[in-house]
């Protein structure tokens, strides 16, 4: 039996977040949302995303991490002139102040901080199609994270945000990815990864 590559892994997990019933998805991010006690606390620097179409997660996600004390920090995705990713400015989370962005993303409206910004998380909560026990992520492919993890601080967990299905035994790796310390699944919870 062939491995899959990452371009037919994401287009059979992408098929099959689509195919979950909305309710589901509703449940997953209550789930989520709930996990977040242990991970994020007064004083601490969270960045997180606000999730697309059927990505895990929600606002009262983020919500929930500004009730708990934490400083959220937002991806704001840019190109360079030749249409290439540029790594990710962050901007502060504010409810209700999420501008329209490309891609069908919401973003934080300015002013942005630095993508060196994200050294200042203690918690960085990534958009994951799948990841696997040894922390390689999968991502959508455009390498606005690849481009981006690397300036978190070496301590930082890193939490790739996925459905219990897509918590995988193995992820085509390759020399450049970030690998996560952690993945949190609706259902698991928060799972050590590379250990």
């Amino acid at each position: 039996m062939t491995t899959p590559t990452k371009a037919e892994l994401r287009a059979e997990l992408l098929r099959a977040r689509r195919k979950a019933a909305a309710e589901s998805r509703k449940r997953d991010a209550a789930a989520l949302a709930g996990h977040l006690a242990g991970i994020a606390a007064a004083g601490r620097t969270v960045c997180a995303y606000v999730p697309v179409g059927s990505e895990p997660g929600s606002l009262t996600l983020l919500d929930r991490l500004l009730s708990l004390g934490a400083r959220v920090l937002l991806p704001v995705a840019q190109h360079d002139e030749a249409g290439g990713p540029l790594p990710l400015r962050w901007g502060e989370y504010r409810p209700g102040q999420l501008v329209d962005a490309r891609f069908g993303l919401r973003e934080p409206a300015p002013p942005w901080l630095a993508p060196e910004a994200v050294a200042d998380a203690d918690v960085v909560l990534v958009p994951a199609l799948a990841v696997d026990r040894t922390g390689v992520r999968l991502g959508r492919g455009a390498g606005f994270y690849d481009r981006s993890l690397g300036f978190a601080a070496p301590g930082a967990l890193l939490i790739a945000v996925v459905r219990d299905e897509e918590l995988l035994e193995r992820v085509p790796a390759e020399p450049h990815d970030v690998r996560m310390t952690h993945a949190l699944t609706p259902g698991l919870g928060l799972v050590a990864l590379g250990e």
